[in-house]
């Protein structure tokens, strides 16, 4: 019991005198010992990468979760260690939605068709997301969190220690000038060279775990190239998802004409009312309007071939026919004999019959 009163007193004693210290040192009536310029720069830098690592690893958060609420949400079941329920993501409602009245609809239609394999493809899209923010979550934010809630605080708490034996070795120093005796003054002699040495040795300790930010950099370093492998591959996913579905849907335009068409006539029988696409021009290109009949009319009666634009995608369905890809620019000409429907399309040494309702003459 005497022992813990020592003690205590002991510890009071010291936190006084660091009390003193450092307010004198604020108000400038004390001397204050500086830190070398080398421990300064790796306190300044460990500060400046503890910031920018919290700022980073907060706005990718925010990217992979935008909803603050859930965001809260995920962060109190991850402090009590609990799972969080699963939720579809925003793809995968809008995918769930789409499939449902597509059903509804019936697959047989058009549109139902069309907005099953839309739903299909955003359910798709919403599976890699997931993938995206679990392989981001597990490689970035994981390491950033750990160094901010490992490392980050045993320097913290170095650096702190380093703090107090500064203003012990401080208060040695003014406690040395102020001795007259020469007992007082070999006393605060042998206290200064204790504090001397326990600063210099926490000094040490604390450089040494300043320069492993260097290793702390280059670890983090690796993260971030995984982060970006993630998005790459997440981005490229999704391309080549919307690639195929637009691909799939390339067909679509025709259909949706031909129920048009049987809608008109079953609305005023025995009158054909004939749909054509509509389209913007090229940037650059001047348009002469959708390649209809009077289009077939004006490219039979000149000679040689002219350019078209290409509306909508197109597949061919042999190898007598020329894929198409909207917006692209081909060369098109007449053939005597050929359908009405058809004309002969060129892309370089490519060849082949294109579909006249999907192409648009260019002047």
């Amino acid at each position: 019991m005497d022992f813990n009163v020592k003690r205590l007193a002991a510890d009071a004693g010291t936190f006084l005198s660091r009390a003193v210290q450092f307010t004198e040192e604020k108000l400038g009536q004390a001397e204050k010992t500086e830190l070398d310029a080398h421990l300064e720069n790796l306190l300044t830098r460990a500060e400046c990468t503890k910031h920018w690592t919290e700022k980073i690893m907060k706005q990718t958060e925010v990217l992979l979760q935008p909803n603050p609420n859930v965001r809260i949400e995920e962060f109190l079941y991850e402090k009590l260690e609990k799972k969080a329920p699963t939720r579809l993501n925003n793809h995968e409602q809008l995918g769930q939605s789409m499939i449902e009245s597509g059903n509804e609809f019936g697959p047989g239609t058009a549109y139902g068709n069309a907005l099953i394999k839309c739903g299909e493809t955003q359910k798709q899209i919403g599976s890699a997301e997931r993938e995206f923010i679990q392989s981001s979550a597990i490689n970035f934010l994981t390491p950033f969190r750990n160094f901010l809630e490992g490392d980050f605080k045993t320097i913290s708490k170095e650096r702190k220690l380093l703090q107090n034996k500064r203003l012990d070795l401080d208060a040695a120093k003014a406690r040395l000038k102020k001795a007259r005796a020469a007992e007082a003054r070999a006393a605060a002699e042998q206290e200064l060279r204790i504090t001397q040495s326990e600063f210099d040795r926490q000094a040490e300790i604390t450089r040494l775990l300043l320069e492993g930010i260097s290793s702390t950099h280059a670890h983090h370093l690796r993260c971030l190239n995984d982060l970006v492998e993630a998005q790459t591959t997440y981005y490229a996913q999704c391309y080549q998802y919307m690639v195929d579905l637009q691909k799939q849907l390339g067909s679509f335009p025709s259909t949706f004409s031909s129920n048009n068409n049987q809608s008109s006539s079953g609305s005023a029988p025995g009158v054909s009312v004939p749909t054509l696409p509509v389209s913007l021009p090229a940037p650059g290109l001047a348009p002469a309007g959708p390649l209809g009949s009077s289009g077939f009319m004006e490219l039979q009666a000149c000679s040689g071939s002219r350019r078209a634009r290409v509306l909508y995608d197109y597949d061919a369905a042999g190898s007598s026919e020329l894929s198409l890809l909207a917006d692209e620019v081909i060369t098109v000409s007449s053939v005597p004999g050929m359908d009405s429907d058809w004309l002969m399309g060129e892309r370089g040494n490519q060849k082949g019959k294109v579909p006249i309702t999907y192409l648009e003459l260019l002047n």
